[in-house]
């Protein structure tokens, strides 16, 4: 386009990882600032102070249903890592909030509660939302306030005079109450775009009647980096201190760590996000995200304290995941720091350079946030790959070992044929201790059969019914099992699992919890990927494979490969315990 610089877009998503150089990373640096500090409360740093939004802004998440036990647990989980704010909802807007709020939910965190300023035309006194916050046994009340001009024509429906007083006046109210203010400046950075003068006046206002935190609201979401720092240090220059304000940011660009981490950078020092980064749209930073970048990152650390402690650090992909599991959904692989890709490394050069020195590819040590270095085996993997994969599975094999070679060709060849292991863990070792001889034969699959019949029952209703039937061979004597289930591959697993002679005890704490399909090809006599992730009582999970152009012969590979895992890592189990 004329009188504009021409930017190019240059994407790389079909280039082989393993194609890349090798760059220095600040891994040495962090390395360093590990061993140099331990915990929080670093003396000469200044300090960031976490507000945790996940009770209420989680709330919003579509799919997101908190119950009222679901958010004690929750609020435990935030209090135990550390963080200075856990806000729970917003008391008296639904009876879960209500409920929720009867008693103070944390014993380190200040226990914070949400809700409007009074209206308008309304004494403070007089205003029952306000009334409803100040009863609670919250220490600190989060007020939101309008701080467009625009919103506070359309939406509130009063002038911009009769919302400063609100604010002041509700600030008042809770300080006179013995709670700890602060205010949400809702659109700061749109309304500032617009109209700064009436942004600032809104701040301002907070901040004469005794706030402790102005939060900076990119509420839709829209700022870029570049502008929160710019709007942050104009609010400080205007005479609001940085250590009296805060960053909300919401991730409608993909920038909310990004803005949180700029506003940080301009002088604020407060920051707002959940936890997985769930909320609203696409979302809020992602405190899970933001926390290590504040602790491990040099620019960061040297100068701010978070008063999270380095043992509460490390528990971090723990806490991650733990959510997700709470919220019943798969944690998300390629999360920055806590994902299980993180510290992931598939290419060939990539691992041989990893294995001689992990900063050269890793730019923290995976252990400083509970993860762990982990080297990929796919068709791209050279042997580096597959004896540190190995290794790190107690398998020992040497590099001249021609099992090892036969190895590499067999994952190559069954890739090829749709396959994926760096995908599927515990199909990976199989197929591997098998290839090395050291899987012993639990059980043999005689024969199965799924029939789907769709048929009345006895109340005239028409119903789809499933029925599995499987023929296994365990020392020797044949054993048949029968059952029905929600779809062909439910009715396969449960008659699968139904009598497993000697092995029964062993798989009964056992547990299907997330089924994936994949069609490789399409049509519908294509090649079918299943994926299944299961798990055990002892919270161990692992993920199974299997490929064919039957759906239920690929899940039936799939599940059988879970239970032979889970017998051959009980065995492992119970030899390290007697040693």
């Amino acid at each position: 386009m004329t009188g504009k610089e021409r930017i190019y877009l240059f994407d790389t998503t079909l280039r082989s990882p393993s194609d890349r150089s090798g760059e220095a990373s600040e891994d040495g640096q962090i390395r360093e600032s590990v061993a140099r500090h331990g915990g929080g409360g670093m003396t000469g740093k200044e300090r960031i102070y976490l507000f945790d939004t996940t009770l209420r802004d989680g709330q919003q998440t579509p799919g997101v249903d908190f119950s009222v036990e679901d958010k004690i647990v929750i609020a435990r989980m935030l209090d135990a890592f550390g963080f200075d704010y856990v806000e729970g909802g917003y008391p008296g807007a639904n009876p879960t909030d209500t409920a929720f709020f009867r008693e103070k939910r944390t014993e380190r965190a200040k226990f914070a509660a949400f809700g409007m300023t009074k209206r308008a035309g309304v004494s403070a006194s007089n205003d029952p939302g306000l009334a409803a916050l100040l009863s609670t046994p919250a220490d600190a009340i989060c007020f939101v306030a309008k701080s467009w001009d625009y919103h506070v024509r359309v939406a509130l429906g009063c002038t911009n005079e009769e919302n400063l007083e609100a604010i002041e006046a509700s600030v008042a109210a809770a300080i006179a109450a013995g709670k700890e203010a602060m205010v949400d400046c809702e659109h700061f950075f749109d309304g500032f775009k617009a109209n700064p003068d009436y942004a600032l006046a809104c701040a301002r206002a907070a901040f004469a009647a005794g706030a402790r935190w102005i939060v900076l609201c990119d509420t839709n979401g829209g700022t870029l980096p570049s502008e929160v720092r710019e709007i942050v240090a104009t609010v400080i220059a205007s005479g609001i201190p940085g250590s009296r304000l805060g960053i909300h940011a919401h991730d409608d660009t993909g920038q909310a760590v990004a803005n949180s981490l700029a506003a940080v950078e301009a002088g604020a020092r407060q920051v707002q996000g959940t936890l997985n980064g769930i909320g609203e749209r696409c979302g809020n930073a992602d405190l899970v995200t933001i926390v290590p970048t504040l602790m491990l990152k040099p620019a960061f650390a040297g100068r701010f304290d978070t008063g999270i402690s380095r043992e509460a650090l490390a528990g971090i992909s723990r806490l991650s995941h733990a959510f997700d599991e709470l919220l019943n959904r798969a944690p998300e692989p390629q999360a920055p720091y806590v994902g299980a890709s993180a510290f992931a490394t598939k290419a060939g050069i990539h691992a041989s350079a990893l294995l001689k020195e992990p900063q050269t590819y890793e730019h923290v040590p995976p252990e400083t946030v509970g993860n762990s270095r982990k080297v990929m085996v796919s068709d791209q993997g050279g042997k580096s790959n597959f004896i540190a994969e190995l290794k790190r599975r107690g398998i020992a094999v040497a590099k001249d070992d021609p099992r090892l070679d036969t190895l590499i060709s067999l994952v190559k060849e069954r890739e090829a044929e749709g396959y994926a292991y760096e995908g599927a863990d515990a199909s990976f070792e199989l197929l591997a201790r098998r290839t090395l001889g050291t899987v012993p034969v639990f059980i043999e699959v005689d024969s199965f059969r799924c029939m789907v019949e769709r048929r009345h029952d006895a109340n005239g209703n028409l119903r789809t019914v499933s029925e599995a039937v499987v023929k296994l061979t365990i020392d020797g004597e044949q054993r048949m099992s029968v059952a029905e289930g929600d779809g062909p591959v439910n009715a396969l697993d449960i008659a699968l699992r139904k009598d497993l002679g000697r092995y029964q005890d062993e798989i009964a704490d056992m547990a299907l919890v997330d089924f994936k399909v994949r069609i490789l090809n399409g049509g519908t006599d294509a090649i079918t990927r299943v994926l299944i992730e299961s798990r055990d009582a002892a919270g161990a999970r692992w993920w199974t494979v299997g490929v064919s152009e039957n759906i239920i012969d690929a899940s039936f590979q799939a599940l059988m490969d879970a239970i032979v895992y889970k017998l051959v890592r009980n065995r492992e189990a119970t030899a390290a315990n007697a040693a």
